[in-house]
Order: structure tokens, then C-alpha cells, then sequence
């Protein structure tokens, strides 16, 4: 009977626990939520809202462009493929170069398969390719790139997904 019994009492318990952990942590009233959709809404009302303390010192608002597509590199050896690069990239512009994005994305992906293709016949894929130093040699390059297509108007490439498979 008891062997009945003791998976439906801790069952029991374990759900009036959860129920009781959920009431005592759930936000109050004074506490802002994490997910507020407007940060200067959620301020306290006696702070200025940050446009309004710094005026023009404000950081420019950045927006992130996803490129479509995947690139896939393949890597080299002896003059066969030993293996594929699968990486993911997007962009950080400023806020209203969103559309040039788009409108540039077959120029883009032409001079960044430049720089992956450069990159992995320098050896840049090969052993620790995930190691900070390889990363930020192809950052740089990414951005160069970037830059070299948009203007100012990108900051940064970010590596999404990165992914060897060996053939």
C-alpha cells in the first residue's frame, strides 16, 4: 500500500513546492520587468530618461541584419575536400541601414566568400579554428569587407553559427 502511496505524495509535494517557490519569486510592483518592451518607461520616474542626461553624447541606436543564407567553405587538403565550413553571419549597423543591408546582400556575400576562401587556404579552419585569436583575425576581415561595401554604416560581424563537418 505505502509503495502505492509514496510516488503520488512526493508528486504532491514536489508540486506545492513549485507553486510556493512561484508565489514568493514573482516580481512586485516596484521591481521593473526584465521583458519591458520600453527601458525608459521602465525607468524610475526620477530619473531622466538617458537621451534626455547625455543629449547628442548618446550612442547611436544599432540594428542586427541577418544575411539570408549560410556560407559554406570547403577545406582543403592535398586538393580535396577534407572537410566543410558551415557559418552564419549578421551585421550590426546603425539603426536606419537596415534596408542597404538588403539591398547590398549579393555584393556582401561575394567579398565575404573572398575572405572565408582566403581564410581557409591560409590554414585558418584547420586544428582549434574556434580558438579567439583565428576568431578575431576573421572578424577583422569580415568587417574590412563589410566596410568596404557599406561604408560606416556596419560595426560589426557577428559569427552566428559556426560548424565543421568532416568529410
Amino acid at each position: 500500500m505505502i509503495r502505492k502511496l509514496l510516488p503520488l505524495l512526493l508528486g504532491l509535494f514536489g508540486l506545492c513546492l513549485g507553486a510556493g517557490a512561484g508565489y514568493f519569486l514573482r516580481p512586485t510592483a516596484d521591481v521593473p520587468a526584465l521583458d519591458a518592451p520600453n527601458h525608459e518607461a521602465a525607468a524610475p520616474a526620477h530619473e531622466a530618461a538617458p537621451s534626455a542626461k547625455h543629449g547628442s553624447d548618446a550612442a547611436p541606436l544599432k540594428d542586427y541584419a541577418k544575411l539570408a543564407n549560410q556560407f559554406i567553405i570547403p577545406v582543403l587538403v592535398n586538393g580535396k575536400v577534407s572537410a566543410l565550413m558551415i557559418l552564419s553571419l549578421s551585421l550590426e549597423v546603425s539603426a536606419d541601414a537596415t534596408s542597404n543591408v538588403d539591398a547590398a546582400e549579393p555584393k556582401l556575400r561575394d567579398v565575404f566568400l573572398q575572405v572565408l576562401f582566403a581564410h581557409a587556404n591560409s590554414g585558418g579552419f584547420d586544428g582549434s579554428y574556434t580558438d579567439a585569436a583565428n576568431l578575431v583575425v576573421l572578424r577583422a576581415a569580415l568587417l574590412e569587407a563589410a566596410k568596404s561595401v557599406l561604408d560606416e554604416k556596419v560595426t560589426d560581424v557577428l559569427i552566428t553559427d559556426i560548424i565543421r563537418r568532416d568529410g
